[in-house]
C-alpha cells in the first residue's frame, strides 16, 4: 500500500511539543579527546535498548554537534545512566563547546577507563556497531562489552523541556504517602 499524501506541513514548535510530552530518562555518553587527553562528553535523552543478543543499545546525536566527533573517534564509549541528583552533570554535558568536565566529579571506573559521573546508576562500555543518517540527527546504535550498577536512586527524567526524577506508583494508581 503506497504511504498517504501528508496534507499537513508540521511545525517545529507544534513537533517539540508533542514529543516532550513523552517522558525519557537522560545518559551521559563520554570517552575522551584523543588530541587533549581529558575528559569530554554529551547529554543524550534519546537513549534505548535494542537488543539484548546481541547487547546492542542506540541514542540519536545532532549532526551539528561538536562533541560527538571527539566521542566518536575513541574506540570505545561510555554511556552513564543519569540519576535526578545529577541534574547540575546533565547541564554541563548538555552545553555546547568548552571543558564539559569542569566541575564535574568523575572517576575512570569502565575496563577501558573511560570516565563516568559520580554518582551514576550505571554505565555501559561500548563501540559504535552502526550509524544511521535520520533527518537532522544520526542514530548512532552501539555494542555493550561491560557494564556495571551503581547507585540505586530514582533516575533524571526528562518531561515538556524540563528535568524531573520517577516516582513509583501503587497498584490504584497513586503515588506512596497519598
Amino acid at each position: 500500500m503506497p504511504p498517504l499524501p501528508s496534507t499537513n506541513r508540521i511545525h517545529a514548535d507544534e513537533f517539540r511539543t508533542a514529543l516532550g510530552r513523552f517522558a525519557t530518562g537522560v545518559v551521559a555518553i563520554t570517552a575522551y579527546e584523543h588530541a587533549t587527553g581529558r575528559p569530554t562528553g554529551m547529554a543524550a535523552n534519546s537513549f534505548a535498548s535494542v537488543s539484548v543478543d546481541p547487547p546492542l543499545v542506540s541514542f540519536c546525536v545532532g549532526r551539528t554537534s561538536s562533541t560527538w566527533p571527539l566521542l566518536r573517534a575513541s574506540e570505545r564509549l561510555c554511556v552513564a545512566i543519569l540519576g535526578a541528583h545529577q541534574v547540575d552533570t546533565c547541564g554541563r554535558l548538555a552545553r555546547r563547546g568548552g571543558d564539559k568536565f569542569r566541575d564535574v566529579a568523575w572517576q575512570p571506573a569502565t575496563p577501558g577507563g573511560l570516565p563516568v559521573p559520580d554518582g551514576a546508576l550505571g554505565w555501559l562500555e561500548c563501540s559504535v556497531e552502526a550509524e544511521h543518517p535520520a533527518g537532522d540527527h544520526d542514530i548512532v546504535v552501539a555494542r555493550v562489552h561491560h557494564l556495571a550498577l551503581g547507585e540505586d536512586r530514582a533516575p533524571l527524567v526528562f518531561f515538556r523541556s524540563q528535568y524531573g526524577a520517577f516516582r513509583l506508583l501503587k497498584e490504584d494508581g497513586t503515588r506512596d504517602g497519598e
